[in-house]
């Protein structure tokens, strides 16, 4: 299990080698479901390689997407949950092949008395967090369907570190939490105005 390389624990070396004695790790392939909304959290994730989508669902089972979870980064939401021995009220899903290192909620608490770097780290997390989902509302009550489908684009081409991303109108309907023939109608008007190229399930940035 890598962490060294992670700029969030190399100047932490002490709280690095707590978090290898701790936890365990654990390899998703693309599209595996990590976490499930209203399942109890027994292990906070920490990210070492690969990336996470975050969602939350509705009453009709209308997704939406929250934020991703990059490599040295973790879940503030199930680290809260996990805290108040609480149901996880989000739904996490592998967005590549991705290895996470679970850290039990028991050891997580220790940490926490024993080293305020950790403290630190997840204020931090939490503070990124709540900012990215400030962007979700502001961007569901303010900004047009359009505008929020190419940063959808933009972000997620950025996560893969590609100008290509293979996906399907559906799950970008699911995502952004609106219907599948407005998605393909929108995409073919920025294929219009030059902005993207499409392909079967593939989208290219112009």
């Amino acid at each position: 299990m890598e962490l060294n390389n992670i700029d969030e624990f190399k100047s932490l070396p002490k709280v690095r080698e707590k978090l290898l004695a701790y936890g365990f790790a654990k390899t998703f392939a693309e599209g595996d479901v990590i976490l499930n909304e209203n399942a109890y959290i027994k292990a906070i994730p920490i990210v070492t390689s690969g990336s996470i989508r975050v969602m939350r669902m509705d009453e009709d089972g209308r997704e939406i997407l929250l934020y991703y979870i990059k490599a040295g980064e973790s879940c503030i939401m199930s680290f809260l949950g996990g805290m108040h021995e609480d149901t996880s009220k989000v739904k996490a899903v592998a967005e590549e092949e991705t290895e996470i290192l679970f850290i039990p909620i028991d050891k997580v608490s220790l940490l926490i008395t024993e080293f305020p770097e950790w403290l630190d780290y997840i204020f931090r997390l939490y503070h990124k967090r709540f900012e990215e989902l400030l962007e979700v509302v502001n961007a569901v009550t303010f900004k047009k369907l359009d505008v929020r489908l190419l940063d959808f684009i933009k972000k997620k081409c950025d996560i893969n570190h590609t100008a290509t991303i293979i996906i399907t109108h559906e799950q970008i309907a699911n995502d952004l939490g609106t219907a599948r023939v407005v998605i393909s109608r929108l995409l073919k008007q920025l294929e219009d105005e030059g902005v993207i190229k499409l392909g079967r399930n593939k989208i290219t940035l112009v």
